[in-house]
């Protein structure tokens, strides 16, 4: 016989233990029994603790009036109902152009074209702003944080650089809008006086925590077959028509990033070329949204355009056209933007999963572009979409890809892409590519360059992109040679 029979509390919040010797002291929610072990029912009274007792039915009494009977007749707690959220507003009309003064050419910016291709749509041209001329077409090195990362400004330059693009949302949280403005504007605080920058709006990095790239979105999707489940909800805390609020990366702070303080902002930076506020919705995004969002972003820029109208300094503004790969709201975009007195324009937001879709979008859009103005193209800029691209028109391309590339070991080259860390480099001691007139290939050789590779010499970083940057800056000058004689 077993001394003392173990009374069982299952699924007990206040027990939690599967086993006790002793009365739960949550008696309202508990309700312990006698496991219907053969041979120990005369023992039941023996096996209880002390103050609890069975009754004839087999409920366990606790000794101070409650039974599980009477637990069990307490009535149920009711359930809140959720109040229903009302229904959104309709969003604001847009403003009519006719509200804005009409489009006065600056004396501080202008576009100049030299030559129009007799054989396609391609054009030679020169920007002339503040603090330089830029010919088109042409390639925009990316600075976020104002640096080309592992390369000066001034040895950029010296590789045929002309405009370089800083980040306004990196700048904003680091080192911020004051700093800059103090040491006289990105010019004099990067040292890059007589070269000319561009900024943009900020809206990019922040969707992009919300969102992640057309890549990221695609591998995702192939990866779980579902919609993909990025960054949503962690650092970008939402859109409404006033703005989006983010979370700070580097101190978790909260902000708010509107049309005029991202032109406030870009005020203080000081750049020759500045962009509007425009939201950046994902690859992947229903019609009704894409519609809605595209809204949005023509009132966040008509905002834009009127807080830098009222305050021009020198500056210029691109408006962004918007419209994912739909060419029917391209087309309402560029007819509602080209309305507004901008001084040139940009192709910008989702433009497909792979370069077919690009190319093929951008053939049916830059057609409709405004053929007087400047146009530039948001984030492309490799050494295999170039020649594509030039033919229908467009005249800027940025993109960090050429620098990134150079920091991780690869040089571009007419033949295609090195890969320096190659085992098949350790003794080639010859110049890394033929005939390349930069720094890099008339001061270094192949081997050396796979050596500092593989040995994690910082110094490979530097030397490679700086390569890249002569090869990207040449190439674009071997197009602008093709298109004055009418091959392109």
């Amino acid at each position: 016989m077993l001394g003392r029979l173990l009374v069982q509390l299952p699924g007990c919040p206040s027990c939690l233990a599967t086993y006790r010797l002793a009365p739960c002291s949550n008696v309202l929610r508990c309700r312990p029994y006698l496991p219907k072990t053969r041979g120990m029912a005369a023992d039941k009274e023996e096996a209880m603790p002390s103050g609890q007792t069975v009754d004839g039915d087999g409920f366990v009494s606790h000794g101070n009036g409650f039974t599980d009977s009477t637990a069990q007749a307490l009535p149920a707690k009711k359930k809140r109902k959720r109040k229903e959220k009302p229904p959104p507003l309709p969003p604001p009309p847009l403003p009519d152009p006719s509200s804005f003064p009409p489009y006065k050419p600056s004396p501080h910016f202008r576009f100049e074209l030299i030559h129009q291709s007799k054989k396609s749509a391609a054009r030679v041209g020169r920007i002339h702003t503040p603090h330089g001329v830029i010919d088109t077409p042409g390639f925009v090195a990316v600075g976020t944080n104002a640096a080309l990362k592992a390369v000066d400004g001034a040895w950029a330059d010296a590789e045929g650089l002309q405009l370089m693009f800083c980040n306004t949302y990196h700048l904003l949280l680091h080192p911020g809008p004051e700093v800059v403005a103090g040491a006289g504007g990105l010019h004099a605080f990067m040292g890059r006086r007589d070269r000319p920058l561009i900024t943009d709006s900020g809206g990019f990095q922040v969707f992009s925590l919300a969102y992640g790239t057309v890549h990221e979105e695609v591998n995702e999707l192939k990866r779980s077959q579902g919609p993909s489940k990025h960054k949503t909800g962690n650092l970008m805390k939402g859109v409404t028509e006033e703005g989006v609020r983010f979370c700070s990366y580097r101190d978790g702070s909260h902000m708010l990033l509107t049309p005029e303080s991202s032109v406030e902002a870009q005020k203080a930076f000081g750049a020759d070329i500045i962009l509007p506020l425009d939201e950046l919705p994902p690859y992947h995004i229903a019609d009704a949204d894409l519609e809605a969002s595209l809204g949005r972003s023509h009132r966040w820029m008509a905002r834009s355009l009127r807080t830098h109208l009222a305050d021009p300094r020198r500056q210029a503004m691109y408006g962004i056209v918007h419209g994912g790969m739909s060419i029917d709201l391209r087309r309402r975009s560029v007819e509602y933007l080209s309305a507004l007195p901008f001084d040139g324009f940009a192709v910008g937001g989702s433009m497909g999963k792979d370069r077919e879709d690009m190319v093929g979008l951008l053939r049916q859009v830059m057609p409709m572009m405004p053929r007087d103005k400047p146009c530039h193209i948001l984030g492309i800029a490799d050494p295999a979409t170039l020649p594509q691209l030039v033919p229908f028109g467009c005249d800027t391309f940025d993109s960090c890809y050429p620098t990134r590339a150079g920091r991780h070991g690869t040089m571009l080259t007419p033949m295609g892409n090195v890969r320096v860390i190659s085992g098949k480099f350790k003794n080639a001691h010859h110049p890394p590519v033929e005939g390349c007139t930069c720094y890099t290939c008339k001061t270094h050789t192949l081997a050396y360059l796979h050596h500092l590779k593989k040995a994690n010499e910082p110094l490979m970083s530097t030397l490679l992109t700086i390569h890249n940057i002569h090869f990207m800056c040449t190439l674009m000058s071997d197009l602008r040679q093709q298109i004055l004689a009418d091959e392109i």
